[in-house]
């Protein structure tokens, strides 16, 4: 299989970028950017550090990062199962990208900057749920805001509202075949949700 291993031979592949590709990119978040993150619940949240890359979901009741000026987003880091991927990346690789997703927006919308941690006392609180707060809160310092355009959506049939399909496996069964069946199955299905709903703040 043949390896395109140089720019060069990237670009004769493929015509110019589009221009209006190029004249979306901002570098900070203009109002209009703001607006429509400010609707989203749900992101992905992609990190580097020497374990490699991680992309991580991050998902809320309200806007799922808050503006403290249109160069900086803040994501509360709430309760998960303290792997710590994209967390220990931050630390080592300051380096992070979101992808924000709508539901039923066939549009979506990238933020690619440079983040910190911080377990400040005051912002934290700031945050607080259901006598809840975040461990940490990632601090990310605007690059490139951006809009991606929604063929990937309309190819996927994303927000088409089909049933999940036939012989997806879940959670519990990925769970069961990954330990031997000492973990997961049925019951960890059935009763998931419930059990989490404690656990989301």
């Amino acid at each position: 299989m043949r390896k395109i291993d140089t720019i060069a031979k990237l670009k004769a592949l493929y015509g110019p970028p589009v221009p209006a590709a190029l004249s979306k990119v901002a570098d900070h978040l203009t109002p209009t950017y703001q607006r429509w993150v400010e609707a989203a619940r749900f992101c992905i949240v992609a990190t580097v550090g020497t374990k490699g890359t991680h992309a991580t979901p991050r998902g809320d009741i309200d806007p799922v990062v808050r503006f403290a000026n249109p160069n900086t987003i803040l994501l509360p880091d709430w309760k998960g199962n303290n792997r710590l991927d994209a967390l220990r990346d931050i630390v080592q690789d300051p380096r992070i990208a979101f992808l924000f997703l709508i539901p039923r927006s066939k549009t979506t919308v990238r933020i690619n900057g440079r983040a910190y941690l911080t377990d400040d006392a005051d912002l934290r609180a700031s945050f607080e749920k259901k006598n809840q707060q975040p461990t940490t809160v990632v601090v990310t310092q605007v690059q490139e805001v951006y809009s991606q355009c929604a063929k990937a959506v309309m190819r996927s049939g994303l927000w088409d509202g089909a049933p999940v399909p036939e012989g997806v496996p879940t959670i519990g069964e990925i769970l069961a075949d990954m330990t031997n069946g000492e973990v997961g199955g049925p019951d960890y299905d059935s009763g998931y949700e419930e059990r989490a709903i404690p656990r989301l703040w």
